[in-house]
This record gives C-alpha cells, structure tokens and sequence, in this order.
C-alpha cells in the first residue's frame, strides 16, 4: 500500500494525502475565523487547570506529611535510580547534506534510521507536497527505488486538482491573494519499532498546523497530533522509505493560550524556518 492510500488528507487534524478525509472548519456566526471556534473552551480547560493543581498539591501534602523520622529507609544511592529515559538526546550531529531540502545521508543505525523518519515525516508533511514539480523531488529523494512509482502515484491522486480546490489552493499549490499557506509537520519524538541490518520501521509523534491565513479564510490554521509509522530500508547508502501509515495522536489537552489573529500566524510562519531534525 502507498503512501498516499494509507494516510489521510492533511486537515485539521493533520496528516497526509486522502481527498476523502479533508475537513474544513467554517466561521461561525460572529465572523471570528480564528478566535471563536476555539475561546469557548477556555472556561472548561481553566477548571481543569484548576483541579489538576489541586491534585499536584494534595500529592505534595502527602509527601511532605510523610517525609523524615527515625524510620526512614530511603535508599540514596544510585542503583535504584531510573536509566537514561529513551526518548533523551543522543547529542550526535545532524546531517549536513540535502537533496531537494530534504536533509539526506544518515549512518547506517537505528539512530540514524529515526532521524531520517522525523526529517522525512516533516518533508512529506510540508507545504511542498500541494505543488507537483515539489512534491516529485521529495518523494524521489525520501523513496526506496522498489517502491517509488507506486508511493508517487499515490501522493499524486491524492492531491489532486479537486482537493486543492476544496482546501481553496489554485492548481500550483498557491494560496489566494492577501493569504498565507500553512502545513507543517513537527516532530516531538520517535521510537524504534522494529528493526534489523537493513530494515526499520520507525513511529514519529507529530504536531501539525495546517490552514490558510487571512479574514476570508473557512480553514483557519489549527493544530492536531497524530503518530507517522515510517518503514525503511537501508539503500543507496542512506535510508529510504517503503511506506507509511498514521494513527490519531497521542494528542494532550489544548492549553488555555488565546487564539492568535490571521496576520500573527501568518507572519509567524514566514519568519520562524524549520530544523533538521536528529535523534
């Protein structure tokens, strides 16, 4: 299975390809694009802000009533202590190489394969992939030569003229006049799946934002979460992609920030770029 057929059209929750999928937030009566559909939740996640500190502090007083006296027999010394959490740093360098700025050229090592996954998670979930001539150059960088005419072919029914369409794009991927596009794909973390010599499949836990700027716009900027699977295959001296699959989240509660304005988000992605990402 390709690509393009098993994951779903970027919207509002993010994600990749699938025009059946595509979900677009219309304005609610008041006019507000960007700020309504959001601020009548904030009342909701205030109490739950407000519970969960009276949960930390009730633990608190718990731990501080039981702490000290004659009895104690904690343990200070280290063999008990956890082991380095998996989801640390491993300090090693990014790549310096790029092919259609896609960073390219990682050691042949589970650390190398989850650093290609997340950088191929965020190149296959940019904004490139709505224009065609873009979206070739990455799928041929990111591909496994035995799969990419089939994950081409996938990602190009995908975005089709139609989904542009509907998302409000013209056929170039462009956004209207006076509007700005935005798909990005921020990795937070990945781990191994499975893996051998020359072969590993990589989960990546994403953050997206996805959606046009601008007064008129039915499909303000909004964020999701959802988890990429990416199978590799070692080739070419560097991993290549096999395929891909997503699942919804693991997605936290929305926090209680108020909602941005059109020309703050889209400035904000003019100006912020993005990273090479390395595990």
């Amino acid at each position: 299975m390709s690509l393009g057929d098993e994951n779903g059209a970027r919207g509002e929750g993010g994600g990749y390809g699938g025009t059946g999928q595509t979900r677009t937030r219309l304005p609610d009566a008041t006019g507000d694009v960007y700020g309504g559909a959001r601020r009548s939740t904030r009342s909701s996640s205030r109490s739950l802000v407000t519970v969960v500190g009276v949960v930390v502090l009730l633990i608190a007083a718990i731990a501080f009533a039981n702490r000290g006296g004659g009895d104690s027999t904690s343990n200070t010394g280290t063999s008990d202590r956890p082991k380095t959490s998996a989801t640390t740093a491993s300090g090693d360098k990014p790549v310096t190489s790029k092919s259609a700025g896609v960073p390219t050229g990682y050691p042949h090592t589970e650390q190398g394969a989850q650093s290609a996954a997340a950088n191929y998670a965020a190149a296959l979930g940019s904004d490139g992939m709505f224009n065609t001539d873009k979206r070739h150059e990455i799928v041929r960088t990111v591909a496994d030569a035995s799969t990419l005419d089939e994950l081409q072919a996938g990602f190009d029914r995908d975005y089709s003229a139609a989904l542009l369409d509907k998302i409000g794009l013209s056929e170039d991927g462009g956004a209207p006049s006076g509007s700005t596009f935005v798909n990005r794909t921020l990795p937070v973390g990945t781990k191994v799946t499975s893996s051998s010599a020359d072969a590993t499949t990589v989960q990546v836990w994403c953050n997206s934002l996805f959606g046009l700027t601008g007064d008129a716009s039915t499909n303000p900027v909004t964020s999701g979460w959802f988890t990429l699977t990416v199978k590799l295959n070692w080739a070419e001296d560097d991993w290549k992609v096999l395929g891909t699959s997503q699942k919804s989240g693991p997605t936290p509660v929305n926090g209680d920030n108020p909602v941005s304005g059109s020309d703050e988000i889209g400035k904000a992605v003019e100006e912020f770029g993005g990273f090479t990402y390395a595990r």
